[in-house]
């Protein structure tokens, strides 16, 4: 319905921004990640925007990118996650680490979403993870590198690597779930990477 809101922001909480739009102040509900991203107050804005209309109620959920909408929007698709579920996600995970916990078949990191338990976890990878591509959940964001690689964090050695398994007839779920396996991958070149991956495969 609303594809995006762009104004002024003018109020943030952990799960809401108040954008003003022409002397209007419109709530969006954000995730933590959306919200420790956002510009200060006073600053412009423009978030990508998923409309809820309920019998009870209307809300609009934003994101800065929309490959953020995107995965929000596949989640939602699940059964038993709704807006709010997929947000909580979103809020432990950033949008490239949840692709990757999805393709790797991480449910734990998954669960640590209040409200989000194993089964749900399971399901929304069985459900999700023919729906990823590659190159969807290893994108590159100034956000992902500042973070440990073990929360999921992608390195060009990761992608390199998961692009030379797949290349050799793996799985992309599967080769994923090989290299994210592998410890201290940050100081590792892409061939010794792969090696490890290898190995992993055995």
């Amino acid at each position: 319905m609303i594809a995006y809101v762009k104004g002024t922001v003018e109020d943030i909480s952990e799960d809401n921004a108040v954008v003003d739009i022409g002397g209007i102040g419109v709530n969006v509900r954000i995730s933590a990640d959306t919200a420790a991203r956002l510009p200060g107050i006073g600053e412009k804005v423009k978030l990508y925007t998923y409309t809820s209309v309920r019998e009870d109620a209307m809300q609009l959920f934003g994101f800065l990118a929309r490959n953020d909408l995107e995965i929000f929007k596949k989640c939602i698709t699940v059964s038993g996650i709704g807006p709010k579920g997929a947000l909580a996600i979103l809020s432990v995970l950033d949008a490239d680490s949840l692709r990757f916990a999805i393709m790797s078949g991480d449910v734990k990191a998954i669960t640590k979403a209040p409200g989000i338990g194993t089964r749900t976890a399971e399901r929304l990878i069985l459900e999700l993870k023919d729906k990823i591509k590659i190159d969807d959940a290893l994108i590159d964001r100034e956000i992902a590198a500042t973070q440990a690689v073990g929360a999921g964090a992608d390195t060009p050695q990761k992608r390199e690597a998961v692009e030379a398994l797949m290349s050799l007839g793996y799985g992309q779920a599967e080769a994923a779930k090989a290299v994210g396996a592998i410890e201290g991958i940050e100081s590792m070149d892409s061939g010794a990477v792969l090696k490890a991956a290898l190995k992993k495969m055995f």
